[in-house]
């Protein structure tokens, strides 16, 4: 099934997301390679595609998961998690329509 992570920085996150990025795409990478990414990318502050030191909010990231318990472990183990990036990650069922 697939599932949607949300997932929220915290305030001036920018220096920690770029430090700990490579292992952050690293494991989304892995993912696609077994064709189970839908969507992923970052959240910008600003309205523009290169917000520059503005930074991010957050990222989202739909992906196949055989449970949401395996979506939230997975959430939950994210380099951004450990390197102090992200607050949290919000994880839940998605249903593709379009």
């Amino acid at each position: 099934m697939l599932y949607m992570i949300h997932s929220t920085d915290v305030e001036n996150s920018l220096e920690k997301r770029l430090a700990a990025r490579p292992a952050h795409i690293a494991r989304i990478t892995e993912l696609q390679e077994q064709g189970r990414v839908v969507a992923a990318g970052p959240l910008p502050a600003i309205d523009s595609n290169d917000p520059g030191s503005a930074g991010f909010t957050g990222s989202l990231i739909i992906a196949e998961f055989d449970s949401l318990a395996q979506a939230q472990a997975w959430a939950d183990d994210d380099p951004y998690i450990h390197a102090g990036v992200y607050a949290g990650s919000i994880v839940k069922p998605f249903k593709k329509v379009f």
